[in-house]
């Protein structure tokens, strides 16, 4: 007969536990599921050697588990997701204004740099000039780019594949700045 209260007693701290993730009692629910938890292997002990090791090996696997599935859960819940207020994505706090689409309809799209980009400048896209940025490289003025996302109202751009700047050049806009302007650190007297 110990072994139905054994279970019995399991059960509830396992629950408990459960309610204490869920209803945070400042530790009153964690104490009453451990003294139950206790309590049922002790009962388990008193029916016999095999049901002690047994309701002991259920708590010992037990308790983490239900723990762990818990807490997994909790999130989705009504009162997880009051607690737990998720970040807003960018696209729900930013309006949406005819700009904002604009720059999201030029994502593929390729254009020119208007401007030298360190990282931002100017580019210009099917005939409209728009602020952008460029994805961390140095553009020249003139090189193909292309729009690959949409920050902070501003076009990100990568330099397109295959086109890179030409040393030889005849304006010098169009060239690498390291071709036009000597290094000043290169040719130094060493001391």
């Amino acid at each position: 007969m110990y072994w139905v209260w054994a279970i019995l007693l399991l059960v509830l701290g396992l629950g408990l536990a459960v309610m204490e993730v869920f209803f945070p009692s400042a530790g009153i629910l964690g104490f009453l599921s451990a003294s139950a938890i206790l309590a049922a292997v002790i009962m388990g002990f008193q029916d016999g050697l095999g049901t002690g090791l047994t309701i002991l090996g259920v708590a010992v696997f037990g308790i983490p588990v239900v723990l762990v599935l818990a807490f997994r859960y909790w999130p989705r819940t009504a009162m997880g997701r009051r607690v737990l207020l998720m970040a807003p994505r960018s696209d729900d706090v930013l309006p949406d204004d005819a700009d904002r689409r604009h720059l999201k309809g030029l994502v593929g799209k390729v254009g020119r740099a208007k401007c030298k980009m360190l990282p931002g400048g100017v580019v210009t896209i099917e005939g409209r000039s728009i602020e952008a940025v460029s994805e961390g490289v140095p553009i020249e003025a003139g090189q193909s780019v292309r729009v690959i996302a949409v920050r902070a109202n501003r076009a990100v751009v990568r330099l397109v594949e295959g086109e890179t700047p030409s040393a030889t050049a005849e304006d010098p806009l169009q060239r690498p700045i390291d071709t036009v302007v000597p290094d000043p650190f290169d040719g130094g007297e060493e001391g």
